[in-house]
């Protein structure tokens, strides 16, 4: 089945843990990502080659795959150069994201015109775009990419303050590829709320997956 329509209206769960997080290792993000699946997750986005190869172990479900790695003097931190994206192909992964804001990228370049090489380099490759203004997906989809993201939606100095949901209406409504949700759907309720305004599919991660932050929430809940 083509990967898109197997994702439409679907739940993907991101199973990451940065390396200065208490689940930050291969073995229990593969285990993460098979209790998303327990719970019907539907796909998974997953950040390095360790945890993907190890998720792959777990589960048979399609993969988002991303490499975060932070670059002197750039602010693009996900999948931020061709080295990466050749890592992530190397796997073979059903779609993947990088960083498609107009933050300058560590060779100096803007988005679409790295793009241009990456995408003559891997034609049959599905791509998603991460973004955090609707201006950057539509530049996106101009430059070629398969799916846009909300993912950086209020991440970007320039997209501060601005609300994911409002971010994805206007998305959906100015371009014709699948706009992916994601980037503070942390509640079931926004999650659902987002493929009513047209999302094709929702990515959820920290809200399921970084007990930390969910424990800080009913901590600042109860002290309040």
């Amino acid at each position: 089945m083509d990967i898109l329509e197997k994702l439409k209206g679907k739940l993907i769960v991101s199973c990451q843990a940065l390396d200065d997080e208490p689940l930050h290792d291969s073995y229990i993000m593969s285990k993460m990502a098979l209790a998303a699946y327990e719970g019907g997750a539907d796909g998974i986005r997953a950040n390095s080659v360790a945890d993907i190869q190890a998720i792959k172990k777990e589960v048979d479900l399609p993969i988002i795959g991303i490499i975060k790695l932070d670059y002197e003097k750039s602010g693009v931190y996900i999948t931020p150069t061709m080295d990466e994206v050749d890592a992530l192909a190397g796997e073979g992964m059903a779609v993947i994201a990088l960083d498609a804001t107009k933050l300058t990228r560590p060779d100096g370049s803007p988005f679409t015109a790295f793009f241009e090489k990456v995408k003559e380099k891997y034609p049959d490759q599905l791509f998603m775009a991460d973004c955090s203004t609707v201006e950057e997906g539509i530049e996106a989809e101009k430059a070629g990419v398969d799916i846009v993201g909300t993912t950086l939606v209020g991440y970007t100095e320039h997209s501060k303050g601005d609300v994911p949901l409002e971010t994805l209406k206007k998305m959906v409504e100015a371009v014709s590829v699948p706009v992916f949700a994601e980037g503070n759907m942390d509640t079931p309720e926004k999650a659902a709320k987002a493929l009513e305004l047209g999302a094709h599919a929702v990515v959820v991660g920290s809200a399921i997956t970084r007990p930390q932050l969910i424990t800080n929430k009913f901590k600042n809940a109860i002290e309040q």
